[in-house]
Formats: structure tokens, C-alpha cells, sequence
């Protein structure tokens, strides 16, 4: 049997000569230098960078500026603030006791109020009509009735029922349980009754939402995987659910705290009727106010700095470099200034001292937390 080898698909692996021919037809290059192939292309013109101007951000930045500088100026020239009134009665015990039963109800209506609207959430979430219909018309009517209503309502059930109590169903005869109303439900009973159920009402809706942003295939991969569904609930899809809950939530308890102030109407001596008292008594009308202002505003800054590292945690299974805290950045711009002054020829610290680990330090905690 013979074989045909086609000369142009065999490699030659004989050495040629420089500038000998190969058998196909394509020039050699043998030992020698191959030839090189150049291309001409053109170095692109140098651009120069022009900056954008922003004129709108700058004119804008600047008129706020000189707003906030004429209301700065105004607090510290006009005597009609009476800033040694202000300061007199800030710490005053009256206030200070007030703020506290202001406190005690912001506390004890979110703990009420979540607490029941995570068991309203889980029956408006069931397939079941019988649990999720008395669900939703619990939450259509509470977020109905203004909470100033609610609160005199149900500070004048006596008026309705004077006794309340278990006993014989559809009629009077309370033989288990029997209570005088207006002795039972206080001033202070209906104020939490009230804000319990208006505040749970609206904590329903939160929880629910953050819930059915949960995505639908973790539900149905711990089904899969045979988990009770109190696990699945507390330790698959309520952590999910958190991070969607947790701003709304800490809104709805910083909307309460300025909301207890509704409670004057049942003469609660919380922190805003003793001022209206104080100033009813000495006609200090504006610094009082401002007193009331004042609390208001600290409880509601340290409430959203609380706010920003509990979703700072919760945020750690979404983003692999946590965003730097305030304190990080303070720490960070104090790293970049010591850099750049021994950039600058300044004395720095020698390269093994404990400053140059302290710097090196801060430089590397400003970069972010990694998860």
C-alpha cells in the first residue's frame, strides 16, 4: 500500500539559507533575522482637562450658607429668645420628669406595638381568610382613627361600659372577673392602650413588606430541606426581612417620640404639657418651646445614630466592604494630614516607632470593614 504525502501540507525541517527560497514557494528566512513589520501609528494628541463647572451646586451651596449664618446670627442678637430662661429651666425637675414619662410611653408602645404588629403581619401574610380578614381590618381601623382620638376614646370608656369583666357571654353577669373601668383604665392606661394599637397597626405594614422582600426561593429551599416553619421563620427569613424593616421602623419610633406629645389631652405630664404649663404660669412662651425642641431633638439624633450601626450590621451579608463610620473618617483625614505632612518634609516618625504603626493603622482602617 503506498502513501501520497502532498509536498505543500509536509513541514520541511531542513535549514535554509538566508534568502533561499522554501520548496512551497514562501520565502525563507533561515538562521537570519526575520523580517519585521512596521506600523506607523500616531501618538494621540495631549487634551487638556477642564474641570466642570459646577455654578448651580455653588450658588446654591452658598445662598444655604448665608441662611444658616443669618439664622445663627439672629439666635445669638435677639433678646426675644431669652436664652437665661431657656437655660433656667432645661434641667429643670419638672421637665426632666417629663421627658421621662415621654421616654416610658416611646418605649413601652414599641415594644407593645412590634410585638403585636409582627403577629398581625404573619396572619395577613396566612392563605387563610378566617386569620388574615380580622388581620386586615385591624390594621384599616387603627390606621384610620387618628391617635388623639384613641386616646380620649378610650379614656372615656367608662362612659360606655363602667364594668368590664368575664362571665356569662351576651349579658352583664360578670360572676370570673369583674373591674370598675374608669378605676382601671388611667390617664396613663389609655395613652398605651392608644399608641400601642396605632403604633401596631402601622408596624404590621413595615413587617409585612420587609418580609415579602425576602426572595421567594429561600422559603422554598429550607422547605426543601424539611426546617419547621418557626425555624424557617426566625433564623432564615426574618434576618433577610430585617434589613428592609429596620428604616422604617426606627422612622416610626422616631415619629413616636415627637408623637407622645399627643397625651396633653388626657393631662399626662409629659415633657411638652409641663412646658405649656410653666409658660401658662410665667408667660415665657418661646424659651420654654425651645426647651420641649431642644429634647426633642437629641432623643431623635441619638435615635438615628443608633439607626445608622444597626443597619450598618445588618447590611454586612449585602456589601463585602462596610461603608467607614463617622469616627472611621475622622480618623482617616487625620491619617491622609500626617502623610501629607511628612510628604512635605516634616518631621515624621521613624518607620518603626509606635506614631508610624499608628498612622499606618489608621490608614488601613478607613478603607472599610470587610465582612
Amino acid at each position: 500500500m503506498t502513501t501520497t504525502v502532498n509536498p505543500r501540507a509536509a513541514r520541511d525541517t531542513t535549514p535554509l539559507a538566508a534568502g533561499q527560497p522554501r520548496p512551497d514557494g514562501a520565502p525563507g528566512h533561515g538562521p537570519g533575522p526575520a523580517p519585521s513589520s512596521t506600523s506607523t501609528t500616531s501618538e494621540p494628541a495631549t487634551l487638556t482637562v477642564v474641570r466642570r463647572k459646577h455654578v448651580g451646586r455653588w450658588v446654591t451651596a452658598a445662598l444655604l450658607t448665608f441662611l444658616a449664618a443669618q439664622f445663627l446670627w439672629s439666635l445669638a442678637t435677639n433678646p426675644r429668645y431669652e436664652w437665661g430662661v431657656f437655660a433656667e429651666y432645661f434641667f429643670a425637675p419638672a421637665v426632666l420628669s417629663g421627658l421621662g414619662l415621654a421616654l416610658l410611653l416611646t418605649v413601652l408602645g414599641t415594644i407593645l406595638g412590634f410585638a403585636l404588629g409582627t403577629v398581625l403581619a404573619v396572619l395577613r401574610l396566612s392563605p387563610s381568610p378566617l386569620l388574615s380578614a380580622p388581620a386586615w381590618a385591624f390594621v384599616w381601623f387603627f390606621r384610620s382613627v387618628p391617635l388623639v382620638v384613641l386616646i380620649l376614646v378610650f379614656y372615656n370608656l367608662g362612659y360606655l361600659y363602667p364594668t368590664l369583666g368575664l362571665g356569662t357571654p351576651f349579658t352583664t353577669d360578670y360572676w370570673l372577673v369583674e373591674f370598675q373601668t374608669t378605676l382601671t383604665i388611667t390617664a396613663f392606661a389609655a395613652a398605651l392602650i392608644g399608641i400601642s394599637l396605632h403604633e401596631a397597626a402601622y408596624a404590621s405594614e413595615i413587617i409585612r413588606g420587609g418580609i415579602l422582600s425576602v426572595d421567594a426561593g429561600q422559603l422554598e429551599a429550607s422547605a426543601a430541606l424539611g426546617l419547621p416553619a418557626t425555624v424557617r421563620f426566625f433564623k432564615i427569613v426574618l434576618p433577610q426581612a430585617a434589613r428592609a424593616i429596620l428604616p422604617n421602623a426606627f422612622n416610626l419610633v422616631i415619629g413616636l417620640v415627637k408623637g407622645t406629645s399627643v397625651v396633653f389631652v388626657v393631662a399626662l405630664p409629659e415633657i411638652f404639657y409641663t412646658v405649656q404649663v410653666i409658660y401658662n404660669r410665667n408667660g415665657r412662651v418661646i424659651p420654654l418651646l425651645l426647651v420641649a425642641c431642644v429634647w426633642y431633638a437629641l432623643i431623635t439624633t441619638l435615635l438615628s445614630i443608633a439607626q445608622y450601626y444597626v443597619e450598618r450590621r445588618f447590611a454586612r451579608g449585602t456589601s463585602r466592604v462596610l461603608p467607614p463610620t463617622p469616627l472611621q473618617r475622622v480618623r482617616g483625614a487625620l491619617a491622609r494630614w500626617w502623610r501629607s505632612l511628612a510628604s512635605e518634609g516634616t518631621t515624621a516618625p521613624p518607620p518603626g516607632s509606635a506614631g508610624s504603626a499608628a498612622a499606618a493603622a489608621l490608614a488601613t482602617e478607613t478603607q472599610g470593614v470587610t465582612r
